[in-house]
């Protein structure tokens, strides 16, 4: 297309300049390691910048998640689409948990990190504190519904954003022709809320020089080393997790190369390292996934979705860290009850959501209602879970991604020879507004409703 090469010249001065904040977001997180070590009073006291950015990043998931589905949902010709992609979608999600559970067994069971460690009363105290964060699965599914149509946008639960976004968008689906107009406005929205996004990023370097300092000057690097087996066993579960088990299925089924989809999102990866949380990412996942090739309908049902249901770090975090604890304790878990474990971890790991912290919350909750007489011993995971929290959130991150490309794939909603071009490098990301304007791919049919909605937004 002779767009490409005017886009290219178009687009070269805004990808210098995010080229060079990413370089600063680098630059950050080495002078908040530096200042961490040299001093970690004053460095503790920085903590507050990167919770602030981390707010800001917070305060864009939901506007973007809303507008997102109500176009992609709204501008379906059938909602048996939509049901098809969630359908495969959750039965994808249950099954890659359950595969990461089991791995995080097996990889706990060879490593045996908690053998020889002593629980003191501070950390059992820690531990009980984290058992009041503790949600029940029915205090979990009671809140997928907001009180009204309209806190679902500022409640801060993404589940609830995501009911009532699928709701208007099947509502504008239905009113047909009449609907176009209001499509039309949300597709400017739309616009908006990723240029806003877009300037929220420029604060990246603070964020995450304030969020490393805080981290580093509290826990120190002694605080580590007696846990650096769970650690690093951890970190190559994960990675051969990501390269092994989604890489042979993403080449499998969709034949793609994980390492070429893992490099187009090398941004997102940068930004979940710098704040612990792939909640930060998941507005840029929306919009790197449409810009890919993969149809609006699609996106925006598998992404934020999966952000509540496929948290495969997670998954391999609840599985090791409670084998950790209970060889810590003394108290090694028998086949059967790992067995046990896993099953509810199963259910339990759906209420973890995408933020830092998350995980440790729910690994007291799963404890507490499974072995409660392991519960003092989640205080031995507090001093490093802010460091495995990152791996979690890198390894959702990536899951996800897998995710949206293989369910549009099975679905018929991805265009693949324009993601072949975009993980190729011929058809660059725009940072600026973030927003893609290509031509839909076809599939069955709906091409016209989302072409009305494609030129009149964009």
């Amino acid at each position: 297309m002779t767009t490409n090469a005017d886009g290219s010249g178009g687009q070269a001065p805004p990808k210098s300049r995010t080229h060079y904040l990413y370089i600063a977001v680098i630059v950050a997180v080495l002078a908040g390691i530096a200042v961490g070590l040299a001093a970690p009073d004053f460095a503790t006291r920085l903590a507050f910048l990167g919770e602030a950015f981390i707010a800001l990043i917070k305060m864009m998931i939901q506007p973007v998640i809303f507008v997102t589905i109500v176009i992609g949902v709204g501008s379906v010709a059938s909602a048996a689409r939509v049901g098809k992609v969630g359908g495969l979608a959750l039965g994808y999600f249950l099954t890659m948990s359950t595969v990461a559970l089991a791995i995080g067994l097996v990889v706990g069971n060879l490593l045996k990190p908690g053998e020889g460690l002593e629980l003191d009363e501070e950390l059992a105290s820690a531990g009980r504190e984290q058992a009041g964060e503790e949600e029940s699965t029915t205090d979990f599914v009671l809140g997928i519904v907001p009180d009204s149509l309209f806190s679902a946008l500022t409640s801060g639960e993404v589940l609830q954003t995501l009911l009532v976004a699928l709701l208007v968008g099947f509502a504008l689906q239905a009113m047909g022709r009449s609907g176009e107009p209001v499509l039309v406005v949300f597709g400017h929205l739309q616009k908006v809320v990723f240029r806003v996004l877009a300037m929220v990023m420029w604060a990246a370097p603070v964020g995450a020089f304030g969020a490393i300092a805080g981290v580093v000057g509290e826990t120190g690097v002694d605080a580590l080393k007696s846990l650096a087996v769970i650690m690093v066993g951890f970190y190559l579960t994960c990675f051969l997790f990501v390269f092994v088990v989604l890489g042979a299925l993403l080449k499998l089924f969709a034949g793609v190369n994980i390492l070429k989809l893992l490099r187009y999102l090398g941004r997102e990866f940068l930004l979940i390292v710098s704040t612990s949380s792939s909640e930060t990412a998941l507005p840029r996942l929306i919009a790197k996934m449409e810009h890919a090739g993969v149809d609006k309908p699609t996106v925006g049902v598998v992404v934020p979705t999966g952000y509540s249901f496929n948290l495969d770090g997670t998954a391999i975090y609840l599985t090791m860290a409670s084998l950790f604890i209970a060889e810590a304790l003394g108290d090694p878990l028998s086949i059967g009850e790992q067995v046990s474990l896993l099953l509810f971890m199963i259910i339990a790991s759906k209420g973890a959501a995408g933020v830092s912290g998350a995980g440790l919350a729910t690994l007291a909750g799963g404890l507490s209602s499974h072995r409660p007489e392991l519960l003092d011993g989640v205080g031995l995971i507090v001093g490093i879970d802010r460091f495995m929290s990152e791996a979690r959130a890198l390894t959702n991150f990536a899951g996800n991604a897998v995710a949206t490309v293989l369910v549009g794939h099975w679905t018929g909603g991805l265009d693949r020879d324009r993601l072949d071009r975009v993980l190729g490098g011929d058809e660059p990301f725009d940072e600026t507004t973030m927003i893609d304007d290509h031509e839909p791919v076809e599939t069955g049919g709906n091409a016209p409703a989302e072409e009305r909605l494609t030129s009149p937004a964009g």
